[in-house]
């Protein structure tokens, strides 16, 4: 540590499925990381990966630590230090691990920067989430809310919901909700009508501007007070009338004491986890379309693979190729889930694990594993 003393950090990296290609998933950083979170996770990226259609499996790590704690120094040493420990377990072609909780673009800097040093040669493709001057990828940025938007508006289409002027309520405005905000008004117009953060909520039925809202937040540290609105809490946020509801902060927020009283139209949940299967049952039941949170989110993991491939080929995609390929795959996914919905009866999320886990077991028997 800074102050001369020596701590010791616990780790972990969990390579769950490998059958498509290297294992692929985000590093973890908050003092209440666990092995098992990590292994849940690490699973839910394997299904995610095939669902999109990438060659990748699913992989997730952690350290057990406050960042908020260390200092910029002691960051480095520590994300240096676990790449020395899991370095003969990683690599391009082997594991490949990204951003999550808590690690930025410059973590991801260091990593790589540790893994070429130990290698002996630079091994730009070991990590994804870098900085663009070193190998990132343009679109990497909103890459979560654009691809969940990709899927919103093809749902859209199958109800015939007009998404310009379509009212959408976001709960969470960190990175996934913002852009979620952002990206429905200046791509498809719509009308953002609520969003909240862990404070508390806000609501203006003629709509809010998802970058005042955003500066504000920036400046105060809360969506709440933003002049022009009313308070709403995260509650009643889920329950208003909108076409659209986007679960973009917690886990566990649309419940059995709540599900039936959600009037969205469409739930695209940004976030990890939001619903539970009982109240996954009840939306269902009640013709709420659920577009799954490893379908919804899945954006992010695919500009990561695209990031992979540019860094192999010494690609320099242009914003553009990156959404037109970024639109392509998410499309395809979310047609392939409906596709199942359909044929097998059964709600899209149950739908999208049918054909991620297809993926996987005939990969698994063309390589004779089964």
């Amino acid at each position: 540590m800074d102050d001369g003393s020596i701590k010791v950090f616990q780790g972990f990296r969990v390579q769950y499925n490998d059958v498509k290609g290297p294992t692929k998933g985000g590093i973890r950083f908050h003092p209440d990381e666990t092995i098992d979170t990590v292994r849940a996770l690490a699973a839910w990226m394997t299904w995610k990966c095939a669902l999109v259609d990438i060659p990748l499996g699913g992989g997730k790590g952690g350290i057990i630590c406050n960042p908020k704690e260390l200092s910029q120094g002691e960051l480095e040493r520590l994300s240096r230090t676990y790449i020395d420990k899991v370095f003969q377990f990683i690599g391009p072609d082997q594991d490949i691990p990204a951003p999550d909780v808590y690690t930025t673009p410059q973590i991801m800097s260091w990593m790589m920067d540790e893994y070429s040093k130990i290698a002996g040669k630079n091994q730009f493709g070991v990590i994804r989430g870098k900085p663009m001057c070193i190998g990132g990828s343009v679109g990497r940025t909103d890459a979560t809310a654009r691809g969940g938007w990709y899927c919103v508006r093809e749902a859209a289409k199958e109800f015939d919901i007009d998404l310009k002027g379509a009212t959408v309520a976001i709960q969470g405005y960190g990175n996934a909700g913002y852009y979620a905000a952002l990206l429905g008004q200046t791509l498809f117009g719509s009308t953002i009508v609520a969003v909240s953060d862990s404070k508390g909520g806000i609501y203006n039925p003629a709509g809010l501007d998802a970058q005042a809202v955003y500066k504000h937040k920036a400046q105060t540290g809360s969506v709440i007070n933003f002049p022009g609105s009313e308070p709403i809490t995260n509650e009643d946020l889920l329950t208003l009338e909108v076409d659209i509801l986007v679960p973009a902060a917690l886990e566990h927020v649309i419940t059995v004491e709540n599900a039936a009283k959600i009037r969205a139209k469409i739930i695209a949940e940004a976030a990890n986890g939001p619903t539970t299967p009982e109240a996954d049952d009840i939306l269902y039941e009640k013709g709420v379309h659920v577009i799954p949170d490893f379908l919804c989110n899945g954006g992010g993991v695919t500009v990561s693979y695209f990031e992979m491939v540019q860094n192999f080929n010494r690609y320099c995609w242009t914003e553009e190729e990156v959404h037109e390929r970024l639109d392509e795959k998410m499309t395809a996914a979310y047609h392939a889930t409906l596709r199942g919905s359909k044929k097998y009866g059964v709600n899209m999320r149950r739908s999208a694990y049918v054909v991620a886990i297809e993926r996987v077991v005939e990969a698994m028997k063309a390589r004779g594993w089964v």
